[in-house]
């Protein structure tokens, strides 16, 4: 979390897979009931243009991003 240009939050909600972005690149890691996170489906997207599959993820991660808070460094 001492990274520059990096911030990490937490939320309450309930999600359906694991949102890492930076800037028009994004990781997408569904999220499949009775299976660990490493071995269910990755998706690395790319915005190439404006109302695809990379915006949907976007507005979703930016309506979870409003109702989170700045983790608190332990």
């Amino acid at each position: 979390m001492d990274a520059p240009g990096v911030e990490v939050h937490q939320h309450a909600t309930t999600l359906y897979n694991s949102i890492y972005r930076g800037d028009d690149r994004m990781l997408v890691n569904a999220h499949v009931f009775g299976m660990n996170a490493y071995g269910a489906p990755l998706w690395h997207l790319r915005r190439e243009s404006e109302g695809g599959v990379f915006d949907r993820y976007a507005e979703s991660f930016g309506a979870v991003w409003a109702l989170s808070r700045r983790a608190i460094k332990e």
